[in-house]
C-alpha cells in the first residue's frame, strides 16, 4: 500500500509580461475613529513642565547601605568632582561627617567670588 500523492504546497503564479497599475486602496476606518484624531492631542502634553521650581536642584550626595548583620558601605559625591567612600562603622561615620562638612567649602554652593566683594 502506498501513501496517496500530495498537490504541491506552492502555486506559481504567470509573470506579469508589463507594468499593471496598482490595484486602490480600500477605504476602511479603523476602530477608534480616523487617524487625524491622533494629531490633535492634549494641547498640555507638549507643553512645559508644569510644577516650576523655586531654583535648587542637587548637587551633593550621600548614599548609606547599612543592612542588618552586615558590614555598612557608604559614597559621598558631589558635582564639583568630589567622590569617596568607605566601608565599616567607624569610616563611614567619618564619612558622614566629612560630607557634612564638605557643604561650606563646596565651590558649587558657595561661590568664592561674593565673599571677597562682602
Amino acid at each position: 500500500m502506498s501513501a496517496p500523492t500530495r498537490p504541491p504546497l506552492k502555486s506559481i503564479t504567470p509573470t506579469p509580461t508589463g507594468p499593471q497599475a496598482a490595484p486602490p486602496a480600500v477605504d476602511t476606518t479603523a476602530v477608534g475613529g480616523p487617524k487625524v484624531a491622533a494629531r490633535k492631542g492634549v494641547p498640555t502634553a507638549v507643553g512645559p513642565e508644569p510644577r516650576r521650581g523655586d531654583g535648587r536642584y542637587p548637587v551633593a550626595w550621600l548614599h548609606i547601605s547599612a543592612p542588618r548583620g552586615t558590614t555598612p558601605t557608604a559614597t559621598s559625591k558631589c558635582e564639583c568632582g568630589r567622590d569617596r567612600s568607605a566601608v565599616g562603622h567607624t569610616r563611614v561615620l567619618a564619612l558622614i561627617t566629612d560630607h557634612t562638612a564638605h557643604r561650606d567649602a563646596c565651590p558649587l554652593r558657595n561661590p568664592q567670588e561674593g565673599r571677597a566683594a562682602a
